[in-house]
């Protein structure tokens, strides 16, 4: 079973890597939020990344699935995401998103945030904070 450094890692990999640093970054930060304020989205890192239908790259209908279940251990961007999990669930990771509990690329409008406004874009990225 995976740490929740290594799952954090992974989401991170799975939804942001193509974001640079500050956009996985900005998705450690969503996690760390959701796991600071226990809701129906889990109550820590672990429920919040696998709870179904919430980070595509854990569906198993996504093209990221595939690579997340194999040995990134080799890949330079993952070891990336693992130092910033390691920074995030210490702590030591400021919060680039003001809070955020959600977010989602530029190129999709769904319905959850049709009456919220961003607190910050970061790259293609627009983060919200929900309740």
């Amino acid at each position: 079973m995976d740490s929740d450094t290594e799952i954090l890692a992974k989401t991170i990999y799975g939804e942001a890597r193509g974001e640079g640093l500050t956009g996985m970054e900005a998705v450690a930060n969503v996690i760390i939020n959701r796991a600071k304020h226990p809701c129906w989205w889990g109550k820590n890192i672990r429920e919040v990344c696998l709870k179904p239908q919430q980070f595509s790259c854990w569906n198993t209908d996504d093209p990221n699935r595939e690579k997340l279940d194999s040995d990134l251990s080799a890949e330079p961007l993952f070891g990336v995401c693992r130092r910033i999990a390691v920074r995030a669930i210490k702590g030591l990771l400021p919060d680039k998103t003001k809070g955020s509990t959600h977010y989602h690329a530029v190129s999709v409008h769904p319905r959850w945030a049709a009456a919220l406004v961003p607190n910050v874009q970061i790259g293609r990225h627009l983060f919200y904070t929900c309740t």
